[in-house]
């Protein structure tokens, strides 16, 4: 009788003892880095991608031990189903635990990619490219398609103007189409509805708007000289003069070398404002808000002409007499010296 209790006690004790044993081992697993080398990994889980293949991919970066104990974490944390895609930096003194809570949490690598005004969509495409974000072929291509455009609320064929200059915070897992919806999205934010019906009431669109803008912040020059050079264009506007901008020409070039030569302004392209009237057909690069606001509200001068004083600034003249003698100052006697 005596024996029987003692093995009753046992069992009993077993069945007590054995579980807080195994429940101590589990979470010194689970709370214990591979090693404390602290070697940063970065490893990229692919969309559609498994559970399993999750598993297997941190296994091989080095960064578990035990791939049935942390299958085993990772589903009473409900892991397999709240992962994100995506670009993870991980390191070895990083806990099983500490891995999983990053990966539910969706802590994606992301990139800071700035992106200066007057870039144009080439510009862009080629930023992102150098960091592996798209490839510069996506990136044009869907910037260009009328179809996802038009669903961005953008009127033309081209998302050109509409690519807020800004620093961004990007993701390899996003992809073109989402880069763009942020950019745009940004546009929305700093472009109000009162700059939309200041545009109505000088009578542009947002498109002749945003693409006024454009031409402005590639003529260059020093945020106070922004007003005088949309006074300039709004002038020619209202006298039905051309507007004759060297950037719009080099817009419409392909494959432009750096250097415009007088047969570039005798090309006929529909960017060509030394040959059409009026706006070219859209944005010829991505504004910043010194430009968007200076399309809007121009100096209240008469000038007409500008050149470049080749040291950042330009001269302003209200007659061409007046600009010729500024050329001949400025540009052709330091052509020649």
């Amino acid at each position: 009788m005596k024996l029987i209790n003692e093995n009753k006690f046992f069992i009993l004790a077993t069945l007590i003892i054995v579980p807080f044993v195994l429940y101590a081992i589990f979470s010194n697993y689970a709370e214990t880095p591979v090693d404390n080398l602290n070697t940063s990994v970065t490893i990229e889980i692919p969309k559609g991608a498994s559970f399993s293949n999750v598993t297997t991919t941190l296994d091989e970066a080095g960064l578990i031990k035990h791939k049935r104990s942390f299958s085993m974490l990772a589903r009473l944390k409900d892991a397999p189903t709240h992962i994100r895609a995506g670009e993870y930096d991980l390191s070895s003194s990083m806990s099983p635990k500490d891995i999983i809570n990053k990966l539910i949490k969706g802590e994606i690598k992301g990139y800071c990619i700035p992106i200066p005004e007057g870039f144009n969509i080439c510009q862009i495409a080629a930023r992102l490219a150098s960091v592996k974000l798209v490839s510069e072929e996506e990136f044009i291509g869907t910037a260009s398609d009328p179809e996802f455009v038009s669903s961005l609320g953008i009127e033309g064929n081209s998302a050109e103007g509409y690519l807020f200059p800004d620093t961004y915070i990007l993701t390899r897992s996003m992809g073109a189409k989402e880069i763009m919806k942020f950019m745009v999205n940004r546009f929305r934010q700093k472009v109000t509805p009162d700059m939309i019906q200041r545009a109505k009431e000088l009578g542009f669109t947002t498109k002749e708007f945003v693409t006024l803008a454009s031409i402005i912040e590639k003529e260059g020059g020093p945020k106070e000289e922004r007003a005088l050079i949309s006074a300039v264009f709004h002038n020619r506007l209202i006298k039905g003069m051309r507007l004759q901008s060297d950037p719009t020409v080099i817009y419409g070039i392909k494959d432009f070398d750096g250097n415009i030569k007088k047969k570039d302004l005798r090309e006929k392209t529909p960017y060509n404002t030394y040959l059409i009237k009026g706006l070219p057909p859209g944005p010829i690069s991505n504004p910043g808000m010194d430009s968007l606001l200076a399309a809007l509200y121009p100096a209240s001068v008469n000038y007409l002409y500008f050149v470049s004083k080749n040291n950042g600034f330009h001269h302003f003249s209200s007659d061409l007499a007046s600009h010729n003698k500024a050329v001949l100052k400025y540009q052709i006697k330091r052509r020649k010296r």
